[in-house]
C-alpha cells in the first residue's frame, strides 16, 4: 500500500454500524482479505485498523506493538484523551513489559479462576433476587435497569470494598468517561470526582482494612510501591470495566437472543457447564461491544500481511470484524451457540486481555441462562426497530431493553 494517502481514499474511522443490521460491525471493515488497511481518525492521523482475526492475534502478542498512550503516533479515542494523557497516572491498560507486569500483578488476586468460582453462588444469589423483583413488578420491565446494570455492579462493589449505594454516583461519572466522540474539555469534573472518590476511599481502607481489591491496593500505598493516584486510577478502571462492559454484553445479549429464539432455546435447555459456557464466547463473538478498538502505536518495523507497519505509526485492533472474519469463523453473521468459540477476542488477546475476564465469564453464564429458565415466555415489549442502540459511547450495548411475558 502506498504510504501517500488522500482524505478519498482512507475511511474515517469509528464507523457507523448499519440500522437495518446492528449486530454487525460496520460493513466497510468486513472482507478484507489483508486483514489491515489504512484509517482516518478525528485528528487527521492514519493508523492502521487491524480487522483480520490472526492478524488481531498476531499483534495483540507482538512486543513491538505498545499501550503507552504518551508515545508519539498514540491513536488517541478522542480530543479529551489526548488532551489528558498527561494528567493520568500510568496504570496497567498504558504501561508495556515490566511495569504491566507489576501492575498486573497488584490486580490478579480478586480474579483467579479460584477466587472467581467461588463467588458463583454470590452471582447466582443476586441473579435470582433481580429476577424475583423483575417478576414481582410491573410490567414491561427493563432488562438493563433491572438486571444488566444491577448484577455486574454489586458483584464488582463486593470484590473492590465500594460501597454498592454510592453506586448511582460511580455509574453516573463512569458513563460520562465512555463517551465515543469526547472533546477535550469534557468529562474533566466527573473524571477528577471519580478519581478523588478513589483516593478517598484508598485512604479510608489504608487506616481500616478489610478483604477486599482497594484494602489489597491501599496495603501497596502503604507499603511504598505504589502512589495513592497510580492506585486510584488502578482502582477506577476495575471500577468502570466491571460493571460497565458486562452490563453491556447482558443487555444487548438478551435482545440477540430473544431475536434468535432457537438458539434462547438451546441455551435454556443446556444443562452441562461447558455448553453453558462456550454459549457465552458465541455470545461475546457476535457481539463485540468495543467499538472503538484497542489502540496502539508501534515502537518497530513490523512486516504483517504484505505489509509493513512503521515505527510510530498507530494501531486500532478492532475486535468486532475480527470477531466476524469469516477465515475464522464461517457464517459469522449467524449466532451459533455450538460454535466452537473459545478463540473469540472479546476479552482481547495476550499479555493485555482482560483482567476480569473469568469474572466476566461467569457472570454471564449466570445470567443468561437463569433468566431464559426463570422467565421462558420472555418477548420484547417494543418493536425492535426502536430499541436505543448505544452508538455514541466506547462501549456498544443498549440504553434500555423492555421486555414482557
Amino acid at each position: 500500500m502506498s504510504d501517500t494517502l488522500t482524505e478519498t481514499d482512507t475511511p474515517e474511522y469509528p464507523m457507523e454500524r448499519e440500522a437495518s443490521c446492528p449486530f454487525a460491525p460496520p460493513r466497510q471493515m468486513l472482507g478484507n482479505p489483508k486483514g489491515l488497511s489504512r484509517v482516518r481518525i478525528w485528528n487527521g492521523d492514519t493508523p492502521w485498523l487491524i480487522t483480520g482475526h490472526e492478524e488481531a492475534k498476531a499483534l495483540f502478542a507482538d512486543a513491538r506493538i505498545s499501550v503507552d498512550d504518551r508515545r508519539v503516533g498514540f491513536p488517541h479515542w478522542n480530543e479529551h484523551m489526548a488532551a489528558t494523557v498527561d494528567k493520568r497516572p500510568r496504570s496497567v491498560f498504558t504501561a508495556d513489559a515490566e511495569e504491566h507486569t507489576r501492575f498486573r500483578r497488584m490486580l490478579s488476586k480478586p480474579f483467579t479462576f479460584r477466587r472467581v468460582e467461588g463467588l458463583r453462588p454470590v452471582i447466582q444469589k443476586i441473579t435470582d433476587q433481580c429476577i424475583d423483583e423483575i417478576l414481582d413488578g410491573p410490567q414491561p420491565a427493563d432488562i438493563v435497569d433491572k438486571l444488566a446494570l444491577p448484577v455486574p455492579t454489586v458483584v464488582i462493589s463486593e470484590m473492590l470494598g465500594v460501597p454498592y449505594e454510592d453506586h448511582e454516583f460511580f455509574q453516573e461519572h463512569a458513563n460520562a468517561g465512555l463517551a465515543r466522540y469526547a472533546a477535550a474539555d469534557a468529562m474533566q469534573k466527573g473524571a477528577m470526582s471519580l478519581h478523588q472518590y478513589l483516593i478517598n476511599l484508598i485512604e479510608k481502607k489504608q487506616a481500616e482494612p478489610a478483604e477486599d481489591a482497594v484494602s489489597d491496593l491501599a496495603e501497596r500505598v502503604t507499603a511504598g510501591e505504589i502512589s495513592v493516584k497510580e492506585a486510584a486510577q488502578l482502582g477506577t478502571g476495575l471500577l468502570i470495566a466491571g460493571h460497565e462492559t458486562t452490563a453491556n454484553v447482558i443487555g444487548i445479549g438478551v435482545l440477540a437472543l430473544l431475536e434468535n429464539p432457537e438458539q434462547a432455546d438451546f441455551l435454556r435447555n443446556a444443562d452441562d457447564p461447558k455448553v453453558i459456557a462456550n454459549a457465552v464466547e458465541e455470545l461475546m463473538r457476535y457481539l463485540s461491544i468495543i467499538q472503538n478498538g484497542q489502540r496502539r502505536v508501534a515502537i518497530e518495523d513490523i512486516d504483517i500481511s504484505g505489509e509493513t507497519i512503521r515505527a510510530g505509526e498507530g494501531v486500532i485492533i478492532d475486535l468486532a470484524p475480527a470477531n466476524w472474519d469469516p477465515k475464522a469463523y464461517p457464517e459469522p453473521d449467524k449466532l451459533d451457540l455450538t460454535r466452537n468459540a473459545s478463540q473469540q477476542l472479546g476479552f482481547g488477546y495476550g499479555r493485555h486481555q482482560c483482567v476480569g475476564q473469568q469474572l466476566a465469564r461467569a457472570e454471564l453464564q449466570i445470567v443468561f441462562h437463569t433468566l431464559l429458565r426463570r422467565i421462558p415466555t420472555m418477548r420484547l415489549a417494543i418493536p425492535f426497530a426502536s430499541v436505543p442502540f448505544k452508538h455514541d459511547r466506547l462501549a456498544y450495548g443498549v440504553y434500555e431493553l423492555p421486555v414482557t411475558w
